[in-house]
């Protein structure tokens, strides 16, 4: 088993933030206490309404963190310009919607090869790793490949809403990631009580988990909250 890692994702630390604006709490700070606690990579999405993250955020996470950053955004012209303007480590390119709470499933690469393939082209010029958000479908891990993407993270929200055979579903596209060249990472969803099945996954090689972790950590703090969800994934994979 390789080791498995993970992504703490805080954008939700932004969004309690600007629910009154100034600058408390802040998401730098809390990608500081993430990393302290045994985070191995800071994820943030900035979206193009601006709801959490904002552009200030991404270049004072990106010039403080002394760990990866990953940087969810749409396949536009504008996150492309940012993108490389910050150059994160990876960018995870995400289906967006105005109206959706949260992302509501994978990317159609197959159905969007034309216009996602000069934006995984110019990132990854940039030296920028570049993952695709897929649903657990053949055709979206094959597109993700023939575009030029190295990783893709499968979209693991309908398996945390208990839909059935949705388990089996990412076992199986996990599974077919090397044989395509592909990395593959995982998340949408995922908690204590649903994470170990994923992460006993062999091929996938990260989690990147959110929401969860920032409202557990209301409760109980930061530093455990990471320090749980890292010991139930070492435990799957052991």
């Amino acid at each position: 088993m390789t080791y498995l890692r993970l992504g703490v994702n805080v954008d939700h630390v932004a969004t309690l933030r600007n629910a009154r604006g100034g600058k408390h709490p802040d998401p730098l700070v809390a990608a500081q206490a993430a990393i302290a606690a045994g985070a191995d990579g800071i994820t943030i999405h900035l979206r193009e309404d601006r709801r959490h993250i904002r552009d200030d955020d991404v270049r004072r996470i990106r010039g403080i963190i002394d760990a990866p950053l990953n940087l969810e955004m749409a396949a536009t012209e504008e996150m492309l310009r940012i993108a490389l303007a910050t150059r994160p480590n990876a960018c995870c390119l995400v289906p967006e919607k105005r109206t959706e709470v949260t992302t509501e499933g994978g990317l159609d690469v197959a159905g969007q090869r034309r216009a996602l393939a000069p934006i995984v082209g110019a990132l990854r010029d940039a030296g920028i790793r570049v993952s695709m958000f897929v649903d657990a479908d053949w055709d979206q891990l094959e597109a993700s490949a023939e575009i030029g993407a190295t990783i893709v993270e499968l979209h693991t929200g309908a398996y945390a809403e208990g839909k059935d055979g949705e388990l089996q579903r990412l076992r199986e596209a996990a599974g077919l990631t090397p044989s395509l060249g592909l990395e593959c990472h995982a998340g949408h969803g995922l908690t204590f009580a649903n994470v170990t099945p994923i992460a006993a996954l062999p091929e996938v090689v990260e989690l990147n988990i959110g929401h969860f972790l920032i409202g557990e950590a209301v409760l109980h703090g930061l530093a455990p909250v990471v320090g749980r969800m890292k010991a139930l994934m070492a435990e799957a994979r052991a």
